[in-house]
């Protein structure tokens, strides 16, 4: 069965969170935006393996220490889509123009494309590509513990910005309707940034999605 642990990292307060196998012990790091000697900590503390870390999208808040838990590590990379690689090239002028710490910017070991799949020990997560917050977004779906990791596609109340480079309301949108309502509405979500909702939970009240 799928664990998890959200920890909010950078000055953005991004939820990174990871995950693990309870059976295996062995984890991934979704979105280590930074702190990674914190993330490292916690995972030693509970006895949890790392072995991958995964990108749901570029931008600088999500990834930024990604190349240096990687190296730390000598993990594997695992996604975005590569629809997102100028946001990843860009990371170390766009961690100075927001005054993160000195960000690297590096190639995944893997791409991700819409229906891959990813094994974290005995836990399959199912991989979604919804495009709109940024072209090459990713979300990570454990189906039987009905979680879903969705970056910043949505949030508790809200969506996405759309007014990056690159970013595509109506895309975005299409990627809510069409890739994560069918997970159910009794799915929780953990996004980017803020509380865990559900999916139906946004159906009925998020004002933005509301009613589609």
């Amino acid at each position: 069965m799928l664990r998890y642990h959200t920890i909010p990292v950078t000055p953005f307060q991004q939820n990174c969170s990871i995950v693990w196998c309870d059976a295996t012990m062995e984890g991934a790091v979704i979105d280590p935006g930074g702190d990674t000697t914190r993330l490292q900590e916690h995972a030693h503390a509970h006895g949890i393996t790392l072995r991958q870390i995964l990108v749901t999208h570029g931008h600088v808040d999500h990834c930024a220490g990604a190349a240096t838990l990687a190296e730390a590590l000598q993990i594997p990379i695992v996604g975005p889509h590569e629809a997102d690689l100028y946001w990843i090239e860009a990371l170390p002028a766009t961690a100075a123009r927001y005054g993160f710490p000195p960000a690297r910017s590096f190639v995944p070991d893997r791409w991700l494309q819409d229906q891959d799949t990813v094994q974290v020990g005995q836990v399959v997560l199912q991989v979604r590509h919804c495009p709109g917050h940024t072209p090459g977004h990713v979300v990570f779906h454990a189906a039987e513990a009905q979680r879903a990791f969705v970056g910043d596609v949505l949030f508790a109340g809200s969506i996405g910005r759309t007014d990056f480079p690159g970013g595509d309301h109506d895309q975005l949108i299409d990627s809510i309707v069409q890739r994560l309502w069918p997970m159910g509405d009794d799915t929780v979500f953990i996004p980017g940034h803020g509380p865990e909702s559900t999916f139906g939970r946004e159906r009925r009240t998020n004002p933005y999605v509301r009613g589609t």
